[in-house]
């Protein structure tokens, strides 16, 4: 069974559980709805101060705010939930189910969960950064276009594979909670262009945490800001990572003990 294959089975099971319980569409609305009240409260504060920040107008901070929640949903709807499950499975040993399958382990330990409500956030992320392109006068080029939907997906895989860092570490350290709380706090500063923050932060929120490679690299290319040198470097640091991670997680299973050990 293909890759593909196996994400859409899980991906159809997973659907038809959250069904199950539709009264999560309703909570997740109001989640959604405070934590896009909150973000455009901010963006007014901010302005009502200064007409652009670091160079930024308002309509172009307001894409980055609409890529950040766009991105926070996929992550919440697929990444976080599949990695959590790893930490938990890796706690308890009960990630022999997953390597005992003729499949690859890093694969099916990656799409076995679905959050579908979390797609509310990244329609309305997605509403918010139409709402920001509207207030831009230059149109948006084609070139421009292609960049951010590369950039989006290499940021996509960047957050993935600092996931999969997080998840492969509880072989060693059981408790691996507090730093999925962490990257939730540090996830919020992708909120505002990475230039805005000081050296030491701004280094951190790229290469460690790469937030920046997530939401303000594509805000860049929507804004016509973006080089194409800065895609060249996500594009190798991703593949770098990728290739970094799926060593790791490997390296990590041979210290493995379930409870078939």
């Amino acid at each position: 069974m293909g890759t593909v294959r196996v994400f859409w089975l899980f991906f159809r099971v997973g659907v038809m559980n959250e069904l199950q319980y539709r009264m999560n569409f309703v909570v997740q609305l109001l989640q959604s709805a405070i934590t896009l009240g909150v973000a455009l409260a901010v963006l007014a504060l901010v302005y009502s101060h200064t007409d652009d920040l670091n160079g930024w107008s308002q309509s172009e901070l307001l894409c980055v705010f609409g890529i950040q929640i766009l991105m926070g949903g996929v992550i919440k709807a697929y990444i976080q939930p599949n990695m959590t499950r790893v930490i938990g499975e890796v706690r308890d040993g009960k990630l022999d189910y997953a390597l005992t399958k003729p499949e690859d382990a890093q694969v099916l330990a990656s799409v076995r969960e679905v959050r579908i409500w979390q797609v509310v956030d990244v329609i309305s992320g997605a509403v918010v950064l139409g709402f920001g392109l509207s207030g831009i006068v230059a149109d948006l080029a084609l070139l421009d276009a292609a960049a951010f939907a590369v950039a989006l997906v290499l940021g996509a895989v960047m957050i993935y594979c600092f996931w999969l860092v997080i998840a492969t570490g509880a072989f060693w350290i059981v408790n691996m909670w507090h730093a999925i709380e962490l990257f939730d706090g540090v996830y919020l500063t992708g909120r505002f262009p990475v230039g805005i923050y000081p050296g030491w932060l701004r280094y951190s929120v790229t290469f460690l945490v790469p937030i920046a490679f997530a939401v303000t690299v594509p805000a860049e290319a929507v804004t016509s800001r973006l080089e194409w040198q800065t895609l060249v470097i996500a594009a190798l640091f991703a593949t770098v990572l990728f290739v970094g991670t799926r060593w790791f997680w490997r390296f990590g299973l041979k210290r493995y003990s379930g409870a078939s050990a």
